[in-house]
């Protein structure tokens, strides 16, 4: 059921907010995270989720279900990290046409040295905000928003 005190207008401007934060965001962790760690968003974003992953280890499959990139950026965003030694790429034994990527040990250390300059953007952004959450979110989560 949408808020009949909230017109189409105020949704489509409290997206136009919510997106120009995001860009804004998403082009000020690029520009820190290049300048200092020699990685961009997408990829520092890839080696989080490594991290956190068991043994450091996805499925391609699987990490492509959880960024947002197209299946072929996403192969080109990993051929990248292993050229540059931070991840390495095998086949799965068991199913000869799953690939796994695998954080390595400098992928590691890139990661956990990237992780505060990220985090210090996020918290940056944060607290700017009046909201308890990232600016803009809150103006859309109405319960249609939030069923989808």
């Amino acid at each position: 059921m949408s808020d009949p005190q909230r017109s189409d207008d105020d949704l489509a401007k409290a997206w136009h907010t919510l997106s120009v934060r995001y860009h804004r965001l998403e082009c000020d962790l690029d520009r820190a995270l290049q300048s200092s760690h020699e990685i961009s968003n997408s990829e520092f974003e890839v080696l989080e989720l490594l991290a956190a992953a068991d043994n450091a280890k996805m499925r391609m499959s699987e990490l492509a279900g959880l960024v947002h990139l197209s299946q072929s950026a996403l192969s080109r965003l990993v051929a990248g990290l292993e050229k540059d030694g931070l991840v390495e790429r095998s086949m799965c034994a068991g199913d000869r046409r799953s690939v796994f990527t695998e954080l390595t040990a400098e992928g590691r250390n890139r990661y956990d040295s990237a992780k505060p300059v990220q985090r210090a953007i996020l918290r940056a952004e944060a607290d700017g905000c009046t909201s308890g959450s990232l600016c803009g979110a809150t103006e859309l989560d109405t319960p249609a928003a939030t069923s989808h």
